[in-house]
């Protein structure tokens, strides 16, 4: 018995050690998802607890669906992307205000 460690990856073919790196990585995107689909969920209920009480938060709320929108559905189309753009703009703006 030694007390040394040995790194078994040094001693795998490059195949074997690209195989398992990319098993790590798509087991850390994996949670990676799993972590936003909680975050996602827990702002979702935020959003839903309470009427916006301000024009601000209202617009806060549409931001956050036209960024899902321009995510999903809307990305595809260059138009809609670019008025999507000039509406959060528009926010963005008016909320210096």
């Amino acid at each position: 018995m030694t007390d040394n460690t040995i790194d078994l990856d040094t001693h795998r073919g490059m195949a074997a050690q690209h195989a398992t790196d990319l098993r790590r990585l798509q087991t850390e995107v994996e949670a990676n998802e799993t972590a936003l689909r909680a975050s996602q969920q827990e702002l979702e209920t935020h959003l839903l607890a309470a009427p916006a009480a301000s024009w601000a938060q209202a617009a806060d709320k549409a931001r956050y669906l036209l960024r899902l929108f321009a995510a999903t559905s809307g990305s595809g189309d260059v138009r809609r992307q670019q008025l999507i753009a000039a509406v959060l703009e528009d926010f963005d703006r008016l909320s210096k205000d």
